[in-house]
Protein backbone atom coordinates (compact mmCIF):
# COMPACT_ATOMS: atom_id res chain seq x y z
CA UNK A 1 0.00 0.00 0.00
CA UNK A 2 1.32 3.41 -0.94
CA UNK A 3 0.11 6.01 1.55
CA UNK A 4 0.43 9.56 0.28
CA UNK A 5 -0.01 12.18 3.00
CA UNK A 6 0.15 15.94 2.88
CA UNK A 7 0.66 18.93 5.15
CA UNK A 8 -2.75 19.35 6.86
CA UNK A 9 -2.64 23.11 6.27
CA UNK A 10 -2.38 22.57 2.52
CA UNK A 11 -5.04 19.84 2.73
CA UNK A 12 -7.41 22.38 4.30
CA UNK A 13 -6.53 25.03 1.73
CA UNK A 14 -7.04 22.67 -1.22
CA UNK A 15 -10.24 21.31 0.21
CA UNK A 16 -11.58 24.83 0.73
CA UNK A 17 -11.12 25.64 -2.95
CA UNK A 18 -12.39 22.20 -4.00
CA UNK A 19 -15.62 22.34 -1.97
CA UNK A 20 -16.39 25.83 -3.21
CA UNK A 21 -16.01 24.58 -6.80
CA UNK A 22 -18.22 21.49 -6.47
CA UNK A 23 -21.92 22.29 -6.24
CA UNK A 24 -22.93 19.00 -4.55
CA UNK A 25 -20.57 19.80 -1.66
CA UNK A 26 -21.19 22.46 0.95
CA UNK A 27 -19.67 25.80 0.01
CA UNK A 28 -18.40 28.40 2.41
CA UNK A 29 -18.81 32.15 2.27
CA UNK A 30 -15.45 32.76 3.90
CA UNK A 31 -12.24 30.97 4.71
CA UNK A 32 -13.07 31.47 8.41
CA UNK A 33 -16.37 29.59 7.98
CA UNK A 34 -14.57 26.75 6.24
CA UNK A 35 -11.76 26.65 8.81
CA UNK A 36 -14.26 26.26 11.67
CA UNK A 37 -15.96 23.37 9.83
CA UNK A 38 -12.61 21.73 9.03
CA UNK A 39 -11.40 21.97 12.62
CA UNK A 40 -14.71 20.79 14.13
CA UNK A 41 -14.87 17.65 11.96
CA UNK A 42 -17.77 18.82 9.80
CA UNK A 43 -16.25 17.81 6.47
CA UNK A 44 -18.06 15.46 4.08
CA UNK A 45 -15.20 12.93 4.28
CA UNK A 46 -14.40 13.26 7.94
CA UNK A 47 -11.47 14.64 9.86
CA UNK A 48 -8.00 14.59 8.27
CA UNK A 49 -6.33 14.25 11.66
CA UNK A 50 -8.44 11.18 12.47
CA UNK A 51 -7.58 9.77 9.06
CA UNK A 52 -3.87 10.18 9.83
CA UNK A 53 -4.34 8.68 13.31
CA UNK A 54 -6.00 5.59 11.84
CA UNK A 55 -3.29 5.12 9.22
CA UNK A 56 -0.60 5.56 11.85
CA UNK A 57 -1.46 2.06 13.13
CA UNK A 58 -0.01 0.70 9.88
CA UNK A 59 2.97 3.04 9.52
CA UNK A 60 5.46 0.33 10.52
CA UNK A 61 3.93 -2.39 8.39
CA UNK A 62 6.41 -3.62 5.78
CA UNK A 63 3.61 -3.62 3.20
CA UNK A 64 2.94 0.09 3.65
CA UNK A 65 5.12 2.83 2.22
CA UNK A 66 4.38 6.36 3.38
CA UNK A 67 5.47 9.33 1.33
CA UNK A 68 4.51 12.97 1.58
CA UNK A 69 3.28 15.14 -1.25
CA UNK A 70 6.01 17.59 -0.29
CA UNK A 71 8.71 14.93 -0.73
CA UNK A 72 7.41 14.14 -4.22
CA UNK A 73 7.34 17.82 -5.16
CA UNK A 74 10.87 18.40 -3.87
CA UNK A 75 12.48 15.40 -5.56
CA UNK A 76 10.15 13.57 -7.96
CA UNK A 77 12.92 11.37 -9.40
CA UNK A 78 13.87 10.02 -5.98
CA UNK A 79 10.19 9.62 -5.08
CA UNK A 80 9.43 7.57 -8.18
CA UNK A 81 12.59 5.47 -7.66
CA UNK A 82 11.57 4.73 -4.06
CA UNK A 83 7.99 3.88 -5.03
CA UNK A 84 9.16 1.61 -7.85
CA UNK A 85 11.61 -0.15 -5.51
CA UNK A 86 8.88 -0.61 -2.88
CA UNK A 87 6.65 -2.33 -5.45
CA UNK A 88 9.57 -4.33 -6.88
CA UNK A 89 9.44 -2.63 -10.26
CA UNK A 90 12.64 -2.04 -12.21
CA UNK A 91 12.69 1.03 -14.37
CA UNK A 92 15.16 1.98 -17.04
CA UNK A 93 16.36 5.58 -16.92
CA UNK A 94 14.07 6.36 -19.86
CA UNK A 95 11.04 4.78 -18.12
CA UNK A 96 11.88 6.62 -14.90
CA UNK A 97 11.99 9.97 -16.70
CA UNK A 98 8.74 9.17 -18.50
CA UNK A 99 6.95 8.36 -15.23
CA UNK A 100 8.33 11.50 -13.58
CA UNK A 101 7.21 13.67 -16.50
CA UNK A 102 3.78 12.09 -16.94
CA UNK A 103 3.02 12.14 -13.21
CA UNK A 104 4.07 15.76 -12.70
CA UNK A 105 1.28 18.08 -11.62
CA UNK A 106 1.81 20.25 -14.69
CA UNK A 107 1.45 17.27 -17.03
CA UNK A 108 -1.62 15.94 -15.24
CA UNK A 109 -3.24 19.39 -15.23
CA UNK A 110 -2.51 19.82 -18.93
CA UNK A 111 -4.20 16.47 -19.69
CA UNK A 112 -6.95 16.80 -17.09
CA UNK A 113 -9.72 17.51 -19.60
CA UNK A 114 -8.92 14.21 -21.35
CA UNK A 115 -8.47 12.21 -18.15
CA UNK A 116 -11.11 13.77 -15.89
CA UNK A 117 -13.47 15.63 -18.23
CA UNK A 118 -15.28 18.64 -16.81
CA UNK A 119 -13.80 17.99 -13.35
CA UNK A 120 -10.23 18.46 -14.59
CA UNK A 121 -9.98 22.14 -13.71
CA UNK A 122 -11.50 21.51 -10.28
CA UNK A 123 -9.23 18.61 -9.38
CA UNK A 124 -6.04 20.20 -10.65
CA UNK A 125 -5.90 23.74 -9.28
CA UNK A 126 -2.33 24.71 -8.27
CA UNK A 127 -0.48 21.64 -7.06
CA UNK A 128 1.91 23.71 -5.00
CA UNK A 129 3.25 23.55 -1.50
CA UNK A 130 2.59 26.13 1.25
CA UNK A 131 -0.41 27.78 -0.40
CA UNK A 132 -1.92 27.74 3.10
CA UNK A 133 0.17 30.82 3.88
CA UNK A 134 -2.19 32.81 1.64
CA UNK A 135 -5.23 32.00 3.81
CA UNK A 136 -4.12 31.19 7.36
CA UNK A 137 -4.06 33.89 10.00
CA UNK A 138 -1.75 33.55 12.99
CA UNK A 139 -4.76 32.26 14.97
CA UNK A 140 -5.60 29.64 12.31
CA UNK A 141 -1.96 28.55 12.27
CA UNK A 142 -1.84 28.15 16.06
CA UNK A 143 -5.12 26.21 16.15
CA UNK A 144 -3.99 23.87 13.38
CA UNK A 145 -0.62 23.28 15.07
CA UNK A 146 -2.38 22.48 18.36
CA UNK A 147 -4.78 20.02 16.70
CA UNK A 148 -1.87 18.43 14.82
CA UNK A 149 0.03 17.88 18.08
CA UNK A 150 -3.03 16.48 19.85
CA UNK A 151 -3.85 13.98 17.12
CA UNK A 152 -0.58 12.91 15.52
CA UNK A 153 2.26 14.95 17.01
CA UNK A 154 4.28 12.11 18.51
CA UNK A 155 3.39 9.45 15.94
CA UNK A 156 5.45 8.18 13.03
CA UNK A 157 3.23 9.91 10.46
CA UNK A 158 3.13 13.03 12.59
CA UNK A 159 6.91 13.13 12.79
CA UNK A 160 7.17 12.73 9.02
CA UNK A 161 4.69 15.55 8.39
CA UNK A 162 6.18 17.78 11.09
CA UNK A 163 9.55 17.55 9.35
CA UNK A 164 7.90 18.65 6.11
CA UNK A 165 5.97 21.42 7.88
CA UNK A 166 8.73 22.98 9.89
CA UNK A 167 12.06 21.93 8.47
CA UNK A 168 11.60 21.80 4.71
CA UNK A 169 8.81 24.15 3.72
Amino acid sequence: ILLLIRNPKDVATSFYHFTNSMSPLPSYETWDDFFVAFMTKKMPWGCYFEYLSKWNKYADDENVMTITYEELKENPVLGVKNIAAFFGISLTEKELQSVVERSSFQSMKKNSQKTHGAFGNILFRKGGVSDWKNLFSEDHNEKMDKAFEEHVGGTKLGTKLKYELYCKV
